[in-house]
């Protein structure tokens, strides 16, 4: 019958079921199959028994998950060699001891893969315990000391593994408390930070240059902390404390100096009271004289007398006058110097707000500007669109030609985006090789278009490096804020634009 269709044996083998009255099972078809075209039948594949087996088989932990999944699989597609693999796969997720129910950490994954007690493995996991220590704190001694022992048994030449192995689940029980004490330790202190912060910059309203510094100690204590942050941080507070300290030795030598101008003016004062006192006593004294003369000849010594009084007088205001308007300059050159220290530390104090690097605004800055930008919207019932770009390939870049390339190829940026800019657009460092733009008064579709224009710019401003020329392109989203969405969801819808804007090809725009 080897000359007929397939469509001809398949109709033969439903009546042969139908005559044999067997159940029309795909192994009974099968079978029948076979004999009707004559052709040999392959081995019986028990698919019921197998699925039976794999249904009570534990799944207790991904390994296993994925190897029951595999399983399940090669009997679906009848493949002896499939279920073969998984079922090794899966014993090697499975081995456990006696009494037992976990796997144990000393168990090969696979009988391939040899034993893991070796001294090249413990004493990878010494340097591991070593190198964790020191992240752990010294508070906890019991700790310390379980680790030390623990790292002597694991370098010994014959290691007792059953001893390991105790001593490791002792040892990583006391490490699960260790670890959740020193991260409770160390929110507690940055909460406490910045409630100092907080308070200081609450009583110190007045004085802007000294909240800009408190700014920022807050925000290089806000998490995720890193050590360029901090590294940055430090370095413009030591500017600030700098002119805070000569602003200070300043401020005391003006008050000084005010001290001695006032106690100057005091006895000028004084003895312009003394002289004219002194002058009024004369001058009613040749007044009496006056109207007792008699003669001429007795007036001429009262008139002498009235008229050098007058020009004592007159000298002695003249004086006066001149040491007052001497002191009034001295007072005014005094409060100018003052006034430019304090332009000076608001200038500083304004720089704990930008990004050094590139000049844009920090995260701090970009939250207040935020904030604003948010209000005005609201208040004047107009648009507000957020753009999140992030350079495409950064750490390619990076590697192929430097860290200093990569932070020229920043600025080169930032500077590209500014000239792109409205004057009331905002840039700021979002962190890394992302940056945001505020664009107030903006629709989507025109806040699509503008990140779009910046792309064509920057793919006519080329980034040099050593004479050789670098495209810098950029993926990014764009969201337009909904009047009762807050900053944080506009940043996150357009974060989640821009990341499907880097999985679909990169140097894209799309809106969120």
């Amino acid at each position: 019958m080897s000359d007929r269709s397939p469509s001809e044996i398949a109709r033969e083998t439903f009546k042969l079921l139908a005559v044999k009255r067997l159940a029309p099972t795909p192994d009974n078809y099968q079978v029948l199959y076979h004999e009707v075209a004559g052709t040999l039948a392959p081995a019986h594949f028990p698919s019921e028994h197998l699925r039976k087996i794999a249904g009570v088989l534990p799944a207790k932990n991904p390994g296993q998950q994925k190897h029951l999944g595999l399983l399940n699989s090669a009997i679906n597609q009848r493949s002896w060699e499939g279920v073969q693999n998984a079922l090794i796969g899966f014993a090697g997720f499975g081995m456990v001891s006696s009494g037992n129910t976990e796997p144990s950490p000393l168990t090969p994954l696979s009988p391939a893969a040899g034993p893991l007690a070796t001294p090249e493995f413990l004493e990878q996991i010494a340097r591991l315990i070593e190198n964790a220590l020191p992240a752990l704190g010294n508070d906890d001694l019991r700790f310390i000391e379980q680790a030390r022992e623990l790292v002597n048994l694991l370098r010994q030449p014959a290691v007792d593994l059953i001893r390991m192995k105790t001593m490791l689940g002792n040892f990583s029980h006391r490490l699960s408390f260790t670890a959740e004490d020193q991260s409770e330790i160390r929110a507690t202190l940055l909460h406490l930070l910045h409630m100092v912060f907080e308070n200081i910059a609450e009583l110190c309203l007045d004085d802007r240059w000294l909240k800009g510094q408190i700014d920022a100690l807050i925000d290089a204590s806000t998490p995720p902390l890193t050590l360029r942050r901090l590294d940055d941080v430090q370095r413009r507070l030591k500017d600030v404390i700098f002119k805070q300290a000569e602003a200070k030795g300043r401020a005391y030598e003006a008050q000084a100096q005010m001290q001695q101008l006032l106690a100057t003016f005091v006895d000028r004062l004084s003895l312009m009271t003394e002289s004219s006192s002194a002058y009024h006593g004369t001058i009613e004294e040749c007044a009496r004289q006056i109207e007792q003369a008699k003669t001429l000849e007795e007036l001429g010594p009262v008139l002498q007398n009235a008229i050098a009084a007058t020009r004592h007088m007159a000298s002695e205001t003249m004086r006066s006058r001149d040491d007052l308007q001497a002191m009034r300059a001295k007072t005014e050159s005094a409060e100018a110097e003052i006034s430019k220290l304090h332009h000076e530390l608001d200038r500083v104090s304004a720089q704990a707000r930008h990004d050094p690097l590139t000049g844009a605004l920090n995260r701090r800055g970009l939250d207040e500007a935020i904030q604003r930008e948010i209000s005005t919207a609201r208040r004047k019932g107009t648009h507000l669109c957020l753009a999140l770009l992030d350079i495409d390939n950064f750490k390619k870049l990076n590697d192929d030609l430097g860290h200093e390339a990569g932070d020229a190829a920043l600025t080169h940026l930032a500077n590209v985006t500014r000239e792109c800019m409205r004057p009331q657009d905002t840039l700021a460092r979002y962190g890394g090789e992302e940056f945001v733009i505020l664009l107030p008064d903006t629709e989507l579709e025109h806040g699509i278009a503008t990140l779009t224009r910046l792309q064509r710019e920057l793919t006519k401003q080329f980034f040099l490096r050593e004479n050789m020329k670098v495209l810098i392109t950029f993926s990014a989203g764009v969201a337009q804020l909904t009047p009762d969405e807050t900053a944080i969801d506009g940043i996150k819808r357009a974060d989640q634009a821009m990341y499907i804007a880097k999985r679909t090809g990169k140097n894209r725009v799309l809106g969120g």
